[in-house]
């Protein structure tokens, strides 16, 4: 009885394989799956006759099926697994005594095929062809790691500092004591109705500052965890929870020099910022609002933008009006919630600036990408930079709007005061996978880092990351800024990670580059519309190989075997293949091989930390009817539906039927790389089979990260956005891990450290989840506070004792 209910799941599996290997042979892959299925067909029958040849045949299956598997894959245990795993299993059962009896004899063969697949398998577990070892290089410049304008023990912006870094110069924790982290305290913001949860705190002093995805914002006592106050700016609640989402708050320590609001004028010069006595300043400020000195800015999911005191959570009157600022204010076509700034804006000593986010792909007509600067004290409008207009940047007159749909800088940014310049990532410009609508003199900061002058708005410099962008590959992430030693000396930089794997180094001056950028051919037009011919590429990325049919993978050969089939019906010619009616398959996809979380810095070292994912998309145009029928959405404002434009977009990930990657593992990694020469030192993946299991397995797999690290002078890096729910440190210098912990749901946002008042560093993580990538756990609003165990420490003193 047994043999007949193996013989059966042999021949479905052996049907299923060959009419698949069948119709991928008519799209010219791979024969296997025709030859092994067919083989399996009469391995079955024979199975059922009771022949002894059957064991015979199957044996050959396996010799064959394992030399074709280490052709296509070599000694990858992750890509040979899904190619064998089923049919060594079913070989196991058939030489097991008695499962197949009646049939005498034939299993010898089998076993010795069994046995052979098993040792390969083996051998291929302890290896990885994907692995890159290598140590980083210690200090280069060891007076760089630290900002006399932010104590050691603070972290003041979404990055540490202005510079977007997130390198902190604390070291008490480091690779020998990493292992010691245990949770201090646990707070839940009550905000368990969110969808996505991606704030990095602040700390100033002994109070820490965040920002839920409702918009509130709560302040807690840093070395307890205790909520101090909170603030609710009374957001309407069904605004569009799915896209509500807060990444922090900005914080003004007070004036360095005399406010902006001494002076009389309507576009502001350098000179000008410095023209009052410290006296005129102290008459202009009203006894009143002194408690605002020190303050927050929190942006909104209703696009404004609101002062609070940084001690009390109370609005700052003077600010705005009655402490706020209208950002709808001279918008073009304002419907909620299509445009609200989602990252927090940069503040320096006499301005906040500040961008936004605009819903992507819903229509020709959408709001504009401007980019506002504001009096830091009093809210009033001193520059706006439009991409439509990028050369007027004085304030507009009443009546008048920004121009619509001009690309957006939805990030976070990062200024060098010294220098006079904010550096501003830019998105795409919308409809992102439909270029012929386009203002073609807003496209050229499309998908760009821009270098505005923080006095006057005006544009010091551009760099286009992608020529004419169809895959919504957004510069995504906040620059870098350090100084560099190269052998034409020390030169100011800005390091930008992108969403296709390219790390752009430039001189943030000129925005020159310093690491060598060549152009490359791009793939031709498929017809539809206008391509760029050519790319740009930075000698430092991580851009994967393209895809080919071995590279497609599954749980089983029958879902792998789909996904060959799927990949041979997409159109793909590499990087850059232009969207289609029939699809094309986009790698990477607009997931992004760098996302929000970016990458992090280290001064001293003058080197990076970063966490590359790795996923395909598909992206099909679907023909519009009319300008106002929903064509891919079935609610919210029409994400993808294009209104307006003759196609529509369906964008999805490339996943088999078992909603597993199409491509192969594996999917995340960590990596080290010297800015100085370009190199990537070291590469390990990074996660476990927590994803996409839903049961969590301690096997390194290498899963995606959506969040970001951070580095501290310890020498130990830590980042907590993996899909399989853990927050880890990393020895800097060879990307080992050293410590992990399980987290309650996904920290898809930026760790932080900071000191405590008792001098303890902590490491912060938030852990909320994110509805775009289905992170499941039982909490969504969790603030966790690590500290090392100074029990465990003593304990570790006694036994050397």
């Amino acid at each position: 009885m047994i043999r007949v209910v193996i013989a059966l799941l042999i021949l479905l599996l052996g049907l299923a394989m060959a009419a698949g290997g069948g119709w991928l042979v008519s799209l010219n892959g791979s024969p296997y799956y025709l030859v092994a299925g067919s083989v399996l067909v009469l391995c079955a029958l024979l199975l059922l006759m009771k022949r002894r040849s059957a064991l015979g045949l199957y044996a050959l299956l396996l010799v064959g099926t394992l030399g074709w598997s280490l052709w296509e894959a070599g000694l990858d245990w992750w890509a040979l697994a899904p190619r064998g795993a089923l049919l060594v299993l079913f070989g196991l059962l058939l030489v097991i005594p008695g499962v197949a009896s009646p049939i005498r004899g034939g299993r010898a063969p089998l076993l010795l095929a069994v046995l052979l697949s098993t040792a390969v398998a083996a051998v291929g577990y302890y290896q990885d062809p994907h692995d890159l070892t290598g140590e980083l290089p210690g200090p280069v410049s060891p007076d760089a790691g630290h900002s006399e304008l932010v104590a050691e023990g603070d972290w003041h912006a979404y990055g540490r500092t202005a510079l977007g870094q997130r390198y902190s110069p604390l070291a008490q924790i480091t690779p020998d004591n990493v292992a010691r982290l245990r949770r201090a305290w646990v707070f839940h913001t009550g905000d368990t109705d969110a969808t996505t949860f991606e704030a990095t705190p602040l700390k100033v002093d002994d109070t820490l500052y965040l920002c839920t995805p409702r918009h509130e914002l709560i302040a807690l006592d840093a070395t307890t965890g205790v909520e101090r106050w909170r603030f609710d700016p009374d957001i309407e609640p069904e605004l569009n929870r799915r896209r509500q989402i807060c990444r922090g708050v900005a914080y003004f320590p007070g004036h360095r020099q005399p406010p902006l609001a001494t002076v009389e004028r309507t576009n502001p010069q350098p000179e000008e910022m410095l023209a009052a006595t410290g006296s005129e300043r102290d008459s202009l400020i009203d006894p009143e609002d002194l408690h605002c000195e020190r303050r927050l800015f929190l942006p909104t999911a209703d696009a404004r933008l609101i002062a609070l005191d940084a001690d009390t959570g109370e609005r700052c009157a003077r600010f705005g009006s009655n402490g706020e600022v209208d950002l709808w204010a001279g918008m073009p076509n304002p419907q909620p919630p299509l445009y609200y700034p989602s990252s927090p804006p940069v503040v320096t000593d006499q301005v906040v600036i500040i961008g936004g986010l605009i819903s992507d792909n819903v229509s020709v007509a959408q709001p504009s990408g401007v980019i506002r600067a504001y009096d830091v004290d009093d809210g009033r409008l001193v520059w706006n930079w439009d991409p439509g207009s990028p050369e007027r940047t004085e304030p507009l007159p009443e009546g008048e709007t920004y121009s619509a749909s001009s690309p957006n800088s939805w990030s976070v940014a990062s200024v060098d005061e010294a220098l006079g310049m904010v550096y501003l990532p830019m998105g795409n410009h919308t409809p992102d996978q439909w270029g012929e609508q386009r203002d073609p003199d807003a496209e050229r900061f499309s998908s760009s880092v821009v270098a505005l002058d923080l006095a006057t708005g005006k544009v010091r410099w551009v760099f286009q990351t992608v020529r004419h962008d169809l895959w919504d590959m957004d510069v995504p992430a906040q620059p870098s800024l350090l100084d560099l030693d190269t052998p034409q000396g020390r030169v100011p930089v800005l390091v930008q990670p992108t969403k296709q794997g390219d790390v752009y180094v430039l001189d943030r001056r000129t925005g020159d580059p310093v690491l060598p950028v060549r152009e490359q051919p791009a793939p031709a037009s498929l017809g539809y519309q206008t391509v760029a011919t050519s790319q740009p590429s930075s000698a430092l990325n991580f851009n994967p190989p393209p895809l080919r049919e071995r590279d497609m993978w599954g749980a089983t050969p029958v879902d792998q075997l789909f996904c060959r089939i799927r990949f041979r019906q997409l159109q793909y010619q590499g990087r850059y293949t232009p969207p289609s009616e029939q699809g094309s398959l986009i790698y990477p996809g607009n997931f992004g091989v760098f996302n929000w979380g970016a990458l992090a810095v280290d001064p001293v070292r003058q080197v990076a930390f970063t966490s590359p994912s790795y996923l395909a998309y598909v992206s099909t145009l679907v023909p519009r009817k009319d300008d106002h029928s929903r064509h891919v959405s079935s609610r919210g404002p029409g994400a993808n539906e294009n209104y307006g434009a003759p196609y529509a977009v369906k964008m999805k990930p490339f996943l088999s039927p078992l909603g597993l990657p199409c491509q192969q593992p594996p999917w995340g990694y960590v990596a080290g790389a010297d800015l100085r020469t370009g190199e990537v030192v070291w590469r390990h993946r990074n996660g476990t089979i927590g994803y996409p299991s839903p049961i969590a397995l301690p096997v390194t797999i290498g899963v995606p990260d959506i969040g970001g690290p951070i580095i501290t002078a310890g020498g130990v890096a830590f980042m907590s956005g993996g899909l399989d729910n853990h927050v880890r440190a990393y020895d800097l210098t060879s990307g080992r891990t050293l410590w992990e912990d399980r987290l309650p749901i996904g920290g898809h946002a930026t760790p932080m450290t900071y000191l405590d008042d008792t001098g303890r560093q902590i490491l912060l993580v938030t852990a909320g989840g994110h509805s775009a990538i289905g992170t499941r756990g039982p909490s969504r609003d969790a603030v966790i506070a690590y500290v090392l165990d100074d029990a465990a420490a003593e304990k570790e003193k006694v036994k050397k004792q």
